[in-house]
């Protein structure tokens, strides 16, 4: 391999749009590492496979990429709607351009997927969200607690001038009152401490908040370990992200605690590694995925958009703050939270950086 070859395999290997080299019989002489992320598939493997061994589309999209190599003629193909292997269905807009090599005709495939971009554009709204309510919130905090500390303190001077005892248990109240709604804006807020970030081993956290899950759920709720060990350490807070993951937890086991067959609960803690992935503005070359999966009846539709907000929740008994402070400090880690659920499938996913370099999206 010369150094303009080694130098090209380079470029193309660090390409975030997947790339895909077929030959004259459609099969892979060639994909890079964006590829195999997406399609979940080793090009090692792969080689020499035929394009239908990697992903499914239609017979008339076979026909097309047959017509490129016989006249040579490129084309675009908007919102496709490939299989891959895996049973995964993906968005993608793919071009195919034919490239002559040495009188043989190759087809170059590049492939956008789609769901990608509709994720990051969805990412960045919720992040602008989520730093408008941390204004807003922060703003209410100021305001009532200004009032809330005269009204204690009003409380307390007339607690000393009342002529007997009893009557004190009026101010008590006044003032237990008011310690109750300052703790409650100060939950809101959530901690202003830093994370602690030392190298953790995150399944020393999942096993944690598994032991915990356990002990409160009396056997009454399956707990699976769905683990990938080879996941290298991750500078978290590890308090932090005990508190992160069990608030998450602990409304898996409340939501399917409403349903009759309690018996059949079931709670997966589920890890991964992604490549190129990104939060923010910001690309990743590896993150740790986290994903916590139930079985209870799901989020209310209605609800699906905004449960990251302080003092939404779907119980009658529910403070809304869980899943707001969960967010928190997976912000202050420069992580990611996403939920997606329907009746029956309940997924929170975390994503955490696993390493330093970074590059913009």
């Amino acid at each position: 391999m010369t150094i303009n070859d080694a130098l090209h395999r380079l470029l193309l290997d660090n390409l975030t749009t997947a790339t895909l080299l077929l030959n004259a019989e459609l099969r892979l002489e060639y994909m890079n590492p964006a590829a195999e992320m997406l399609l979940a598939v080793s090009g090692q493997r792969s080689h020499g496979q035929f394009i239908s061994e990697l992903f499914t589309e239609s017979p008339e999209a076979l026909a097309s990429l047959r017509q490129a190599v016989e006249q040579a003629h490129p084309f675009n193909k908007r919102e496709a709607v490939l299989t891959a292997l895996t049973g995964q269905t993906l968005t993608v807009d793919y071009s195919v351009t034919p490239i002559l090599n040495r009188g043989e005709t190759l087809l170059l495939l590049e492939v956008l997927p789609r769901d990608r971009l509709l994720r990051i554009t969805k990412e960045e709204a919720q992040l602008s969200k989520q730093e408008t309510t941390k204004l807003l919130v922060r703003g209410l905090a100021h305001e009532i607690k200004n009032p809330l500390g005269g009204i204690r303190g009003a409380a307390q001077l007339l607690a000393r001038e009342l002529p007997e005892e009893s009557l004190r248990d009026y101010t008590n109240v006044i003032i237990e009152e008011a310690d109750r709604l300052r703790n409650l804006v100060d939950r809101m807020l959530g901690s202003n401490k830093l994370p602690n970030l030392a190298p953790t081993n995150v399944h020393e956290v999942l096993e944690r908040v598994g032991s915990l899950v356990e002990a409160e759920s009396q056997g009454g709720i399956t707990l699976v370990r769905d683990y990938d060990p080879s996941i290298p350490d991750v500078r978290i807070d590890r308090e932090q992200m005990i508190q992160a993951v069990l608030n998450i937890v602990r409304n898996a086991m409340q939501a399917i605690g409403t349903q009759n067959e309690l018996r059949l609960g079931r709670i997966t803690l589920r890890t991964r590694t992604l490549r190129q992935f990104t939060i923010g503005h910001t690309r990743h070359r590896l993150v740790t995925k986290v994903e916590i999966i139930d079985n209870g009846p799901g989020i209310p539709a209605e609800l699906q958009d905004t449960i990251f907000y302080p003092m939404v929740s779907g119980r009658p008994d529910g403070t809304g703050l869980g899943l707001a402070i969960t967010q928190n400090i997976i912000s202050q880690h420069q992580g990611l939270i996403e939920c997606e659920s329907h009746p029956g499938h309940t997924v929170f996913s975390i994503f955490l950086p696993l390493e330093q370099g970074v590059s913009p999206s």
